[in-house]
């Protein structure tokens, strides 16, 4: 996601200059072509963040798990193991 929100932002230096040059419509035209494709590039990483969140995330199971395992832990006298902080 992040390499597509940076080949949005090349992508939409290409489509201002190709409209610029090739259209007869202006300047105005060209300059709604970059901003349209050019507010791909926010969406698209906020899309990765989300992957990313979504991946690293951990479900209940496994943090009950992790809290159990914590617990029995420091009843036999073993080295406690810390949660990441959420």
């Amino acid at each position: 996601m992040y390499t597509a929100a940076m080949a949005s932002v090349g992508l939409s230096f290409c489509t201002w200059m190709i409209s610029r040059q090739i259209e007869d419509a202006g300047l105005d035209r060209a300059d709604r072509w970059g901003i349209f494709i050019g507010q791909w590039a926010p969406t698209l990483m906020a899309m990765g963040v989300a992957l990313r969140i979504e991946e690293t995330h951990m479900t209940d199971d496994e943090m009950r798990k992790m809290d159990s395992d914590m617990e029995m832990g420091s009843r036999t006298g073993g080295s406690r193991v810390h949660a990441p902080a959420r």
